[in-house]
């Protein structure tokens, strides 16, 4: 897992293929509750397999983000990943984008 200061307004989260021992969505909490919040883009391009647990965290995330106007980025989503985004119904709560580059490329967060 990777995190990176993109710029002062933009978090990108390089998740790793394993999510299930990792705690990247807790450490971005905690980021942006000491940092400030920030617009967050989250690279699902290594992953394979996401757990409810594991969604939980990313509504946490999202909901923060969106509450201080700030969006959250999904990209690099696998088309079966995000099934299970539009079974949940969670599929509309989120953005996506193709990969990294376009999701760093829309209009609010290049501005």
């Amino acid at each position: 897992m990777s995190i990176q200061c993109w710029s002062q307004e933009v978090l990108l989260v390089d998740l790793p293929e394993d999510l299930a021992r990792q705690d990247e969505l807790q450490i971005v909490l905690r980021m942006l509750h000491n940092g400030g919040v920030c617009d967050v883009v989250v690279d699902f391009s290594q992953v394979h397999v996401v757990g409810g647990a594991w969604l939980t965290h990313l509504l946490k995330v999202q909901r923060l983000v969106h509450e201080h106007g700030h969006k959250l980025t999904l990209c690099g989503v696998a088309p079966v990943m995000r099934g299970l985004f539009t079974i949940a119904h969670l599929d509309g709560r989120f953005e996506f984008a193709e990969d990294r580059f376009a999701a760093l490329a829309t209009p609010q967060l290049v501005a």
